[in-house]
């Protein structure tokens, strides 16, 4: 089976942006909210929104679009930035506010505080996306990914959310601002605690289902869909193709029995070039070269993240025409479309069991 056209996802990642917002804010009344208020919720924002700044700070330091993509959530959502970021952001927090009638209101160590909460929660919870995380840059490039929860799920979000505004009403010296404060993060906590279970769970229902279809697979990985824990995606890869399939928690069997081939490419990739290199890394080695008629152009599909239509076939999410520039490749988007009714309708009905 081929696959489908790409599907645009700029709303998600303006949804992506608000969790962190969000979290930032959290931690940002943890550190500071008792000696500046609603002020803290807005530097805790500002706090949890800079690792993604690397978006921005790649098309800076490099020109080369495959660069800049892998550039995100590498050095700037690591541990190490994490503790510079908040010394760094921190110093200069502390001298921009301690000034005038603020004198000696708070100290150079909450500062510091805040900003290391808001900076290292950040990562933290991406690292449980399936995107991946270099959470040990520079010292190492490994990807963390724990794959329990979508890059963007309302259920997450939307609780903490509404105990954080909730929290603008108070004044700094009301302790309900502490009880709504943690009562976000309890609750989004709890969730998160669920997505691990649920993750263990469907990791056995996808073994049982590949081993019940006689797939004998050399690895598969298991992730929850957009913007929900209930509907899960596998993929296990063979020595000639990949086997997908869907699960959902209300399904009634306990194994998925619809599973969806994709051959692999007779395209070998060169990997002697860094570039090609690098995009395979950053799948996870999960991917799929597709020709063009035009003999220098390929579309490469990551196969980490696909959504299945109406007709059982597969939309690849990220998706690349990639080509020869001097002596590097670039990738460019190929024609996307962006997410439509019949999209959200197939996701709820599946979500369903339907």
């Amino acid at each position: 089976m081929k696959l489908c056209k790409s599907i645009s996802f700029t709303t998600f990642a303006a949804m992506d942006s608000l969790t962190q917002i969000v979290l930032g804010a959290a931690c940002g009344e943890i550190a500071l909210g008792k000696k500046i208020g609603n002020k803290a919720l807005l530097l805790g924002a500002i706090g949890g929104t800079i690792p993604d700044l690397d978006v921005f700070i790649g098309k800076l330091f490099y020109s080369n679009s495959i660069d800049i993509m892998t550039f995100h959530r590498g050095f700037m959502h690591s541990l190490t930035f994490a503790f510079l970021g908040a010394f760094i952001f921190g110093y200069i927090a502390y001298k921009l506010y301690n000034s005038g009638k603020r004198w000696n209101t708070t100290t150079k160590k909450d500062w510091t505080w805040l900003f290391f909460l808001s900076i290292f929660t950040h990562p933290l919870l991406d690292s449980f996306t399936p995107y991946g995380t270099q959470l040990f840059a520079p010292f190492s490039d490994y990807r963390v990914a724990f794959n329990t929860i979508s890059v963007v799920d309302p259920l997450y979000t939307l609780p903490f959310l509404f105990c954080m505004i909730v929290v603008l009403f108070f004044k700094r010296t009301n302790n309900k601002r502490l009880i709504w404060t943690k009562a976000g993060i309890y609750i989004s906590s709890a969730y998160m605690l669920f997505t691990l279970g649920n993750k263990m769970y469907m990791d056995s229902v996808f073994k049982k289902s590949f081993e019940k279809a006689g797939v004998s697979y050399i690895r598969f990985r298991t992730q929850p869909t957009i913007l929900n824990n209930f509907l899960w995606y596998g993929i296990a890869e063979t020595n000639t193709d990949y086997k997908i399939a869907y699960y959902s928690i209300f399904d009634l069997k306990n194994t998925t029995d619809k599973i969806i081939t994709i051959e692999k490419d007779t395209i070998i990739l060169d990997q002697k070039n860094a570039d090609l290199k690098r995009l395979t890394w950053f799948s996870d080695h999960y991917y799929l070269i597709e020709k063009q008629e035009n003999p220098t152009k390929i579309i490469y599909n990551d196969l980490r993240y696909v959504m299945l239509t109406k007709q059982d076939s597969i939309i690849a999410v990220m998706n690349f025409e990639i080509q020869k520039n001097g002596s590097r490749l670039e990738k460019k988007p190929t024609n996307s479309f962006n997410p439509s009714e019949d999209f959200f309708s197939t996701l709820w009905n599946r979500i369903k069991g339907i």
